[in-house]
């Protein structure tokens, strides 16, 4: 009934505060709940892998569809869309990020990207913040100097709510497909909109899972709070595994900044120096 009537950010707002209350309930009701939802989710994580190697006949009977009805004009605006993705992500990681470490943390960003490149070349090749986890901390530890009490903790918490990447590409996503539907006369992007995106996107990104394409599953969500078509998400799927690539590795990014710049605020010292020669296990 919640999806049906567009109500998903509803739900995951809700998701999110029953998770905080969670963690102020009793040790035995919140041991119950929290491995009643781990098994859950371990489940449903199963579920989604399954279904995920059915998707590319999905899409491909999608695009079918849509190339149909348009004609192929629809892909020169997906390369644009490619184009405009890309370079967020781009100014990001390279602009936005690097600041951050330097000014807040005061670490060198050249330093400190060649001893994370074990954990960044992992997420570029899994597209899977969860299965990058274990390299992000090894790298951390081992080649950022990074204490086991700061990266245990913030890298974790990271991978699950710190989603920049996909962020950023929900909305542009979203946007793209407002603007596409807007230009064939179905939908109207007004100002309250393009808010309703970014606030949407902003959820969305904390509650998506990190496996492959998440960040496009989550899109839906949007897209529903919208009130546009979800066949629309078919378009962008077709050309996702690259960008799922890209924000994933930037997702890690962040979090690896992130947890330099704990550590620097915690009064740690030698981040990054005599690390990066080392490797780092996965």
């Amino acid at each position: 009934a919640f999806t049906g009537n567009a109500n998903m950010l509803q739900v995951i707002f809700f998701a999110l505060l029953f998770g905080f209350f969670i963690t102020k309930a009793p040790e035995k009701p919140k041991k119950i709940l929290t491995d009643l939802f781990e098994a859950a989710f371990d489940i449903v994580m199963r579920m989604a892998s399954w279904v995920m190697k059915l998707v590319p006949y999905g899409v491909f009977c999608l695009i079918v569809k849509v190339v149909g009805e348009t004609g192929f004009d629809v892909f020169r605006p997906l390369g644009a869309y490619m184009l405009t993705v890309m370079l967020a992500l781009i100014i990001h990681a390279g602009v936005v990020l690097p600041l951050l470490l330097k000014v807040v943390g005061k670490i060198s960003p050249i330093a400190w990207v060649r001893a994370m490149s074990p954990a960044l070349m992992t997420a570029f090749s899994t597209s899977s913040s969860a299965l990058t986890l274990p390299t992000t901390l090894n790298t951390l530890k081992k080649r950022g100097k990074v204490s086991n009490r700061t990266s245990s903790f913030v890298a974790p918490l990271g991978a699950t709510v710190n989603m920049d990447g996909t962020a950023l590409y929900e909305c542009i996503g979203v946007v793209f497909l407002a603007q596409y539907y807007a230009s064939a006369g179905n939908f109207e992007l007004t100002l309250s909109a393009q808010v309703t995106v970014v606030m949407a996107a902003f959820l969305a990104s904390i509650g998506a899972a990190g496996i492959p394409s998440a960040g496009l599953v989550m899109m839906l969500t949007i897209l529903s709070a919208l009130k546009l078509p979800l066949e629309g998400a078919a378009l962008l799927l077709a050309v996702d595994r690259p960008l799922d690539m890209c924000r994933t590795t930037v997702n890690v990014w962040s979090d690896t900044v992130g947890s330099a710049i704990v550590a620097a605020r915690e009064g740690e010292t030698g981040l990054a120096e005599s690390g990066s020669d080392q490797h780092a296990p996965s």
